[in-house]
């Protein structure tokens, strides 16, 4: 694995593409996650929570994880990394720029993500580093079912 000084700017560069990475593992969407994400935000919709109901009044035909819960999700999708940056004192999650639910994740499905770095730059505060991410229910890999853009800062 390739490692990279967390300063070394103009050495990420080459770690910048618009090709996506490998797909990461795989996690399923259960009932039961879906229904403990709305107890813990409060969010019961029933298209959510009612798996009878969401059978015979939801245009999906039954439930649906939250965006949010899909986005939450991330870091359970481990990517295999080709890089690594070194040298640096703190990681900071920075924020995000962009966050799109492009499609619905039904329950019972499988999620994946991908991602490639898009942007590599110098700060006051450190590098900063936007990451694209891709999540797509496994099987249809043509269409994003969410789309983010997160923002690290290596001091």
């Amino acid at each position: 694995m390739k490692q990279y000084k967390y300063d070394d700017i103009d050495g990420m560069q080459e770690l910048v593409s618009g090709e996506f990475g490998p797909w990461s593992c795989e996690v399923e969407i259960t009932q039961e996650m879906v229904n403990q994400f709305a107890e813990l935000t409060g969010d019961d919709y029933w298209i959510h929570t009612d798996p009878e109901k969401a059978k015979t009044d939801s245009p999906f035909g039954c439930t649906v994880a939250h965006g949010f819960l899909t986005l939450v999700l991330l870091p359970k999708m481990l990517a295999e990394q080709s890089y690594q940056v070194t040298g640096f004192n703190n990681m900071l999650n920075y924020g995000s720029d962009k966050l799109r639910f492009t499609g619905v994740v039904p329950v019972g499905c499988s999620i994946h993500s991908r991602g490639r770095l898009k942007e590599v730059s110098a700060t006051s505060k450190g590098t900063k580093m936007v990451i694209e991410q891709h999540v797509h229910v496994v099987g249809q890999d043509d269409r994003p079912a969410l789309i983010y853009e997160l923002m690290f800062i290596y001091m």
